[in-house]
């Protein structure tokens, strides 16, 4: 696992390496035989760059319909490395962060420290530790020099362009969308929000045992540590070679985590990567990275659970009236355009129950694509531009499918969903119908 290397951190050395990395796939692209050989090159350079370069790879290892499918397999499998295994920081390095963050060191904190981190990825890298009381915990430590790297890749214009267009975003205010990214990435640098976030889904899924959220050992966690209670469970490699029942359980767990949060709380988890998951018995799943987390205006809230509502009952028409309010969808070709891509995409609620394919997942991206490109011909008074929000709602979605894909199982959705709707009518009822997306509270991490 260790493989400590220091992180890049000055624009011109980080962009010089993306355009390196740029030109090899897309040479694979041309090359079918080159492309195992490329997508490893360019894995190891998104691993040594970290931040918002890893997060391209990590979506490029899992999210179906991103690279043709040709190239798909090599990509996936070099990719995959960037989830949990990037270079990692030093031991130095990880001391010094103590230093600053806790005023102690590991050893002095903790019974036991780990020095071999069990996981490393683009922000962090992850340790196991226990406490005086005997508890296992992970302890995820943020690499030396990610901050000044991120807001590198964040002056690099293409680079952040990229996840926009990736997506098909191209005409939609990609200045806008690429601001809300920015304000993500810079949330999952602040450790201390993380942690209130632990609570906040901690608290909205107090009363699901199959939903596990670590706790938060707050005096053990500052703005570059966080300490949470661990969670043992199967990787994602190893759920999706388990029993067919197996399986089906923790699909409709994840589906009750990702819809119940958006329609019962407001916000959502916007980084539904494999490497966030662990697996346990009896459908049980723990949901251990709350980084990259969105809210929800109420006004889109309300309509997403109108909309659900009219799924549960089969109406597809009642479904896309109150979520083509939610996306500004103007009436003739904008609207049509979206009707026909929702009513493929709702197809694990309309026709459930639904295995979720890999060819679906991508398919579902490529629709998504296919829509944006149909909107080039019109002018802008014949569509509005994307809502606030919506950017990693999409992206939500497109990794959320690949993610169930993967399980390859069959399961009921809409019935997961008939067992949450009743509260989640509840709970809009009384909200103000305001368009504003919540703001969290704004941290400076420390550098």
């Amino acid at each position: 696992m260790t493989d400590e290397r220091k992180i890049p951190r000055g624009r011109l050395s980080r962009v010089a390496k993306l355009a390196r990395a740029g030109a090899s796939s897309g040479l694979a692209m041309l090359r079918s035989k080159d492309a195992s050989g490329t997508a490893e090159k360019v894995a190891g350079m998104l691993g040594d760059l970290r931040g918002v370069a890893t997060k391209v790879g990590q979506m490029a290892s899992y999210v179906d319909g991103l690279v043709p499918p040709e190239h798909a397999e090599a990509f996936e499998r070099h990719m995959a490395k960037l989830r949990a295994a990037a270079p990692s920081s030093s031991a130095a390095d990880i001391r010094r962060t103590f230093a600053q963050d806790l005023e102690g060191t590991p050893e002095e904190l903790f019974v036991t420290w780990e020095a071999e981190p069990l996981a490393s990825a683009s922000i962090g890298q992850v340790h196991r530790a226990t406490l005086a009381d005997g508890r296992a915990v992970a302890v995820k430590v943020q690499h030396a020099g990610v901050a000044e790297a991120m807001e590198a890749d964040m002056r690099n214009a293409s680079l952040m362009d990229f996840g926009s267009r990736a997506f098909g975003f191209g005409k939609f205010e990609v200045g806008r969308l690429v601001d809300e990214a920015k304000a993500r990435f810079r949330e999952e640098l602040d450790y201390g929000l993380e942690a209130s976030r632990y609570q906040r889904f901690g608290a909205l899924f107090a009363g699901e045992p199959r939903i596990v959220i670590p706790e938060v050992i707050e005096n053990r966690s500052g703005d570059r540590v966080l300490t949470t209670t661990f969670v043992e469970g199967l990787d994602f490699e190893s759920a999706c070679g388990r029993p067919e029942h197996e399986r089906r359980a923790w699909a409709e767990t994840l589906w009750r985590f990702v819809y119940g949060s958006i329609m019962l709380g407001g916000i959502f988890n916007a980084d539904p990567h494999p490497g966030n998951y662990r697996f346990l018995p009896d459908g049980a799943v723990g949901f251990l990275d709350f980084g990259c987390v969105q809210p929800i205006s109420n006004f889109n809230r309300r309509r997403i659970v109108c909309g659900h509502v009219a799924l549960a009952e089969g109406d597809f028409e009642a479904f896309e009236r109150p979520m083509s309010q939610m996306l500004s969808a103007r009436d003739g070709t904008h609207r049509r355009e979206m009707a026909s891509y929702m009513r493929f995409a709702v197809s694990p609620l309309m026709d459930s129950p639904y295995r979720i394919t890999r060819e679906f997942a991508g398919e579902v991206v490529r629709r998504f694509r296919a829509m944006a490109k149909s909107m080039i011909s019109l002018s802008k008074n014949d569509y509005e531009a994307m809502p606030e929000g919506i950017l990693f709602l999409n992206r939500l979605q497109f990794g959320f499918y690949s993610v169930l894909a993967r399980l390859d199982v069959e399961a009921d959705y809409a019935s997961v969903e008939r067992s949450f709707l009743e509260d989640a009518a509840a709970a809009v009822e009384g909200l103000p119908d305001t368009k504003t997306v919540p703001k969290p509270p704004t941290r400076a991490p420390t550098t």
